[in-house]
């Protein structure tokens, strides 16, 4: 086993016990499982949640403190329909009711507004916008969907943009060249082999989420580069797999395997057939775009 293959293994066993590990943990960040029986997010009517006590998952808002809980707890309530469209957000009342200073309500409903999720206007005051507005392009909109009522066809919108994205980008990466990106990706897929061998799905799903967004980087269009981040954020996802890369077998493998190869050969084509076969088309997703063919 490589360095890297042995280091990221250990780091991964650490962090599934709870333990700071060696090695780059912080570079391998994996959504933590919700709690079984988690219910969705309370009303806003008659909710007594003291902010500083409500649980939150770890890759939840991107923030610290209060101030990230607020974010997350309002953004969760937006996106599940407990808090509509139209309907009025009152400073002063979120204050009270999560128990924060203005300040901290202030800079949540700032970042809110980022993410379209709300509107500020004078003589108005703040508002929550329609679904429509709403940047379904980021991390935290595509979690808090993934654990809301829209989480199926959160699923399947991810599927298919991954199934359009991704071809693409293994195609146009093959023609880099780059020896050492095609190293890490090996180095992936090395780490992914001996992790499906020891039955550490944690690994295996960390490994594989830096070789999709690496192949993504590498593809040479700025543009299919900023959208890894999509790709991260549905394969860390949880709630129900999105695609094959979610269930580690023998399979899976042997198709980033092949992608490998592909790259290393220059071979577009190749690259591209390898990735439509590794996802696996939703049932939906069917009715979009064709199954992928054996070549």
């Amino acid at each position: 086993m490589s360095t890297l293959a042995h280091t990221m293994m250990t780091t991964a066993r650490s962090a599934d016990s709870g333990l700071a590990g060696p090695g780059e943990l912080d570079r391998y960040s994996y959504a933590e499982t919700p709690p079984a029986g988690r219910v969705g997010a309370p009303a806003w009517e008659g909710s007594e949640h003291d902010l500083g006590r409500a649980p939150r998952r770890a890759a939840g808002s991107r923030g610290r403190g209060l101030h990230g809980q607020l974010v997350q707890q309002l953004g969760q309530m937006i996106v599940s329909g407990d808090l509509g469209a139209d309907r009025p957000l009152v400073p002063e009342e979120i204050g009270q009711r999560f128990e924060v200073s203005r300040t901290v309500v202030r800079e949540s409903l700032r970042v809110l507004e980022a993410k379209g999720l709300v509107s500020a206007r004078p003589n108005v005051g703040t508002r929550v916008r329609p679904v429509s507005d709403w940047n379904l392009l980021d991390p935290d909109i595509i979690e808090w969907r993934a654990f809301g009522p829209q989480r199926d066809d959160q699923r399947r919108e991810l599927s298919e943009l991954r199934w359009t994205i991704e071809p693409l980008a293994a195609r146009l990466a093959a023609g880099h060249g780059r020896e050492d990106v095609q190293q890490r990706l090996a180095d992936m897929v090395e780490i992914m082999g001996h992790a499906l061998n020891q039955g550490d799905s944690i690994t295996f799903s960390r490994a594989d989420a830096e070789f999709h967004s690496l192949l993504i980087q590498v593809a040479g269009n700025r543009m299919l580069e900023h959208l890894s981040g999509i790709v991260s954020a549905a394969l860390q996802v949880s709630g129900g797999p999105v695609t094959g890369c979610d269930r580690p077998n023998e399979s899976s493998l042997a198709h980033h395997s092949r992608i490998v190869d592909a790259l290393a050969a220059a071979d577009g084509a190749g690259a591209e057939a390898a990735m439509r076969q590794l996802l696996t088309v939703h049932p939906d997703v069917e009715r979009v775009v064709p199954a992928p063919r054996e070549h």
